[in-house]
């Protein structure tokens, strides 16, 4: 969300300097992997073409899935996200001052907890709007407040929509919800505060635990999933807004702590997946680490950590990542301005990027997530980006949003604009970032309206050509991690007692199998290249010691683990460093006992092509992977020669 900067003097210097650091959005942007080099200038287009409701409805099937990079409907088709944020349930009071005085709310508009606009404009004419700028899906932020608050909302803030009249921000929000997708958007819940209070400085809201519990904010994820579970255009759930440092500690990616928001997502997305399998599960990266002052490492991480540490949910078709990107900002400028004693760096700001600068960081940011056949391959939604319209007098926003838009155009990425709705008050627009205003009377002024500068980059974005019909069918790789627990991405096993007690386990999603471990960080890679292997209707076998080794002593000297005949691995304990135990499904069919023994306990030992190789997903440490057309069915270790028990070989075999 981009915020308005705090200008009270703080008690500490240093509080001074977070609290207007972190008071910033982070956008997200999506370019293909690779690309250096400057854009040229989309061309200009016309307005969009507005769909009516059921047209709209028409030209999709919920739910949504994931194929590769792309997003796709129930049909198979591409549906891109062409998406807004309709804003105000969120919260949005800033902080200090009477809650009821409106001054001491964003941009002087007074929400009260529901999506702005509803006291200005019947929904109708709202949902009309909407169709005209081109959109598809609309990004619905919410507080974890809005869950318990059973506060009526003031008729007045309903004015425009006297059905509304008497409910709570909740039920306000389920008859929006419910307009939405009647008229044929899709929509996409996203958790963007814990209170009703504006984001994003030192608020309360920093990650999604600091004013709650873990579980509560998974359990309120679970409350909304499950009300919505019958709407197959409510598609996806956006986990969490701009994660940022508190005034003690950092978010990770993957340290294994409370403060771990790679762990979180896990945790929640599964469980989100388990009650409504339909969910697009929605994960942004780290927006904001560090203390913002030169003597101190700070930056803007987004997506950046995924390339050594992806996720891995029980459906891998599932998920997608999200990064925010406001030319104010920049990769390690925190937005602030005003100096160091406000948080303000040194560093550039994106605006402030060369042409080529920019698309090199962006992709480095983010977009490089797109690229195919790799552990952390999967779409990459640029859920906030904008810039203020009429009135904009800083040259370099003006250039920024329009290169901005060029990127997301030429790499066909998925957008969401913040924000979609605002207020005009006594002929003066409170904020000039929203795509449309409503003035007390009802009357709109919107982007395409004459007057607004960023019309022509709109439209281009909107309009872009792109992928469209029906996408194939992608081969996943995914990763397990064991550097500090479980990782059960197995929905059958997740069902399941404890199949390797006092170890660290994981397993791989029901369609894959385990193909390649890496020595000393304990963690494995997953595939369903080569098609997935049937699995028979038997219980899955622990195996723990070399009952099961019937081929000949394929590691002479070595402690080994086979899966029985006609099984092959799905997942692996471990104690320490050390294997401990290897989890077999059954196959369908009898499986091929030709063995390739593939030792890595000297370097890596991994296929030349295919495979998830042009990615690391195991930094620092030796990888032993077979091919795409194999399966694993044995792995080889010793306490010898302070191996450790680390993982030496594994065992190959053909899939036929």
């Amino acid at each position: 969300m981009r915020s308005r900067m705090p200008d009270g003097a703080l008690v500490r210097t240093l509080t001074r300097a977070l609290t207007a650091a972190l008071a910033t959005g982070a956008l997200l942007v999506s370019a293909l992997p690779g690309t250096a080099t400057a854009l040229a200038p989309a061309a200009v287009t016309d307005a969009p073409v507005a769909l009516t409701g059921p047209q709209l409805a028409a030209s999709w099937t919920g739910p949504l899935s994931t194929r590769g990079r792309y997003i796709v409907d129930a049909d198979g088709d591409r549906f891109k996200l062409k998406a807004s944020n309709w804003a105000g349930a969120q919260g949005t009071w800033e902080g200090s001052g009477s809650e009821n005085d409106v001054t001491n709310h964003q941009a002087d508009q007074m929400s009260n907890n529901i999506p702005l606009g509803l006291d200005r404009t019947p929904i109708s004419q709202i949902l009309a709007d909407f169709h005209a700028l081109g959109l598809n899906t609309i990004r619905l932020p919410y507080s974890d407040a809005m869950v318990d608050d059973d506060t009526l909302v003031p008729n007045y803030s309903v004015a425009a929509n006297p059905q509304l009249e008497d409910k709570t921000p909740l039920q306000v929000f389920d008859a929006v919800v419910a307009a939405l997708t009647a008229d044929g958007f899709a929509v996409i819940l996203n958790n963007h505060t814990t209170t009703y209070r504006w984001c994003c400085g030192l608020d309360g809201n920093e990650r999604w635990n600091t004013s709650q519990s873990t579980e509560q904010w998974i359990d309120n994820w679970l409350f909304l999933v499950n009300r919505y579970e019958s709407n197959k255009r409510v598609v996806g759930a956006d986990l969490r807004n701009e994660v940022r440092r508190d005034m003690n500690n950092d978010p990770n990616w993957g340290w294994g702590n409370d403060h771990d928001l790679y762990n979180a997502y896990q945790l929640a997305g599964n469980r989100i997946l388990e009650a409504n399998p339909d969910m697009l599960v929605i994960m942004e990266g780290i927006n904001w680490q560090g203390i913002p002052q030169g003597m101190f490492p700070h930056g803007r991480p987004t997506l950046t950590p995924v390339r050594n540490l992806s996720n891995t949910l029980i459906n891998s078709g599932k998920l997608v990542y999200a990064a925010h990107f406001y030319g104010f900002t920049g990769p390690n400028h925190t937005g602030a301005s005003g100096g160091w004693q406000n948080g303000e760096t040194n560093d550039p700001r994106y605006r402030d990027l060369s042409p080529a600068d920019l698309v090199r960081v962006i992709n480095d940011q983010a977009l490089f997530v797109t690229q195919a056949g790799q552990h952390f391959t999967a779409p990459v939604w640029v859920s906030e980006f904008g810039t203020g319209g009429r009135g904009q007098t800083d040259q370099k926003e003006i250039d920024w949003f329009n290169r901005f838009t060029d990127i997301l155009v030429a790499n066909d990425t998925d957008f969401a604009q913040w924000p979609l709705v605002g207020w005009t008050t006594n002929g003066k627009i409170n904020d000039n970032w929203a795509l449309i205003n409503y003035d007390d009377n009802g009357q709109r002024q919107a982007i395409n309206d004459p007057g607004d500068w960023r019309a022509t980059a709109w439209n281009k974005l909107v309009n872009a050509p792109g992928k469209t019909g029906k996408v194939a069918q992608v081969d996943h790789w995914n990763m397990i991690d064991l550097d500090f627990g479980d990782q059960n991405a197995s929905a059958t096993m997740r069902q399941q007692a404890d199949w390797s007690a006092g170890n660290r386990k994981g397993n791989c999603p029901d369609s894959q199998r385990l193909v390649a471990l890496a020595r000393s960080n304990n963690r494995g890679l997953c595939t369903d290249a080569g098609g997935e292997l049937a699995k028979a209707d038997r219980m899955w076998t622990t195996v723990v010691d070399e009952r099961y080794v019937t081929s000949g002593d394929w590691a002479g000297g070595y402690n080994k683990l086979e899966c029985p005949k006609d099984t092959f691995a799905v997942g692996y304990s471990v104690s320490g460093n050390a294997m401990a135990a290897l989890l077999c499904a059954p196959s369908a069919t009898p499986l091929p006992t030709t063995n390739r023994l593939l030792w890595f306990d000297k370097g890596d030992n991994r296929p030349t092509t295919g495979g998830s190789t042009a990615s690391d997903w195991a930094p620092g440490a030796y990888k032993g992977q077979c091919r795409d057309d194999e399966y694993l069915a044995g792995v080889a270790y010793t306490w010898k020669w302070q191996h450790g028990g680390a993982p030496d070989a594994v065992l190959c075999r053909p899939l036929s």
